[in-house]
């Protein structure tokens, strides 16, 4: 049997890739490596209402809801954002990742688990797993396998920019559910995060180039010596200078798609997914599969997201040049009540442009923060 698209990846990407596929009547195989979908768990699991809604699925991997953010300097400097309406959700990763995978299958794609991908030969995949090895023929492949993507590899297309170690545990510790709290000078080229599963659990985080555990332990060493849950991952920042190419759409994280001012991967990676799978029965359809049929992918994607990309990369770069006085200093000067308002009013986790190119108009943050904040966001906003 030839499948009409064989997708690498069960996480959100993945089986989002294969539902839709599936649900445009192609044959669909997804292939994941581990024996448990959603294991191991390798995100801090907050999801933006637009993210979550984006997965179509119920709500029972839901533990929380947050209608806002406290920003912490550790320096004096501290801000409190509150839209008091639902901003973003606390999931269980293992429970949402298995239940986008149900709904593939119950739109007719296949998985084969236990299986991992070994080479590709032609238009087949070489697979080894529980079924032994297998030469695996497909007219196109989705690849959705996550930041060290092997079939990207295999294939010869050019990787992410910069990749940042992820530490997280889940601790004991009573906090206000409302709000995710951020620290931004818990890492010096990311930040560090706590965001409540309840009132009186926490996962507590942060992202950073080098030395991720280090940074990891002085920051969680304030919040007690009991940790439930420990986990780590990857996040690429800088999207893959082609998503395409030789018979294959690759997407979400596996393309660089996690979002450089949050680290979140779900909502692109979702969204990209739908866009490769439209392309994918566009091919299927006409019966072509040659890189100039493909590269409507592309086109998709950056007319929805790719910009907000672009601009994440930008602020990112400009938070890494800071120090932690001048972070300090931002910290103090948000604290406006204009500047909240504009916050909360046009505050986007997936979607930052709107909001940078607001406060770029503030008189009061660019006096605040003198020349960097002004000429940097400056940069961002005109592409220079």
């Amino acid at each position: 049997m030839v499948w009409d698209v064989v997708v690498v990846g069960a996480g959100p990407a993945g089986s989002a890739a294969a539902r839709a596929c599936a649900e445009e009547g192609l044959t669909t195989l997804c292939i994941e490596e581990h024996g448990t979908i959603g294991y191991p768990v390798q995100c801090a699991g907050l999801l933006s209402v637009s993210a979550f809604a984006e997965c179509d699925v119920s709500e029972r991997s839901v533990t929380n809801r947050v209608t806002g953010a406290r920003m912490v300097s550790g320096l004096g400097g501290e801000i409190l954002f509150d839209a008091r309406t639902t901003k973003a959700c606390v999931v269980d990763r293992s429970l949402l990742d298995r239940e986008m995978a149900e709904r593939a299958a119950d739109a007719g794609a296949e998985f084969l688990l236990k299986t991992s991908v070994v080479g590709i030969r032609g238009s087949s995949i070489l697979t080894r797993g529980v079924r032994g090895r297998e030469e695996i023929p497909y007219r196109l492949i989705i690849a959705a396998d996550g930041p060290r993507s092997s079939v990207a590899r295999m294939l010869g297309l050019r990787r992410a920019e910069v990749y940042l170690a992820g530490v997280q545990a889940e601790v004991p510790y009573t906090m206000d559910p409302r709000y995710v709290e951020l620290h931004p000078n818990a890492s010096p080229d990311f930040f560090g995060w706590v965001i409540p599963v309840s009132g009186t659990r926490a996962r507590v985080g942060l992202c950073a180039r080098e030395h991720a555990k280090d940074h990891f332990d002085r920051f969680i060493a304030r919040y007690g010596e009991n940790s439930l849950h420990l986990v780590s991952g990857v996040i690429p920042l800088g999207v893959m200078p082609q998503t395409y190419g030789r018979r294959a759409l690759v997407v979400g994280d596996a393309a660089g798609f996690a979002k450089p001012t949050s680290g979140g991967g779900v909502y692109t990676g979702v969204r990209s997914a739908k866009h490769a799978a439209a392309v994918v029965a566009a091919c299927v359809a006409r019966g072509t599969f040659d890189d100039a049929s493909l590269r409507d992918y592309e086109r998709r994607w950056k007319e929805d997201f790719g910009k907000e990309l672009d601009i994440g990369m930008k602020a990112l770069r400009l938070r890494q040049r800071m120090t932690p006085e001048e972070i300090d200093r931002l910290c103090r000067a948000l604290n406006d009540e204009d500047l909240i308002e504009t916050i909360v009013e046009h505050g986007d986790m997936d979607r930052p442009g709107a909001l940078l190119r607001r406060l770029a108009l503030k008189p009061a943050l660019a006096r605040a923060m003198g020349i960097l904040f002004a000429s940097g966001v400056r940069q961002i906003l005109t592409g220079q």
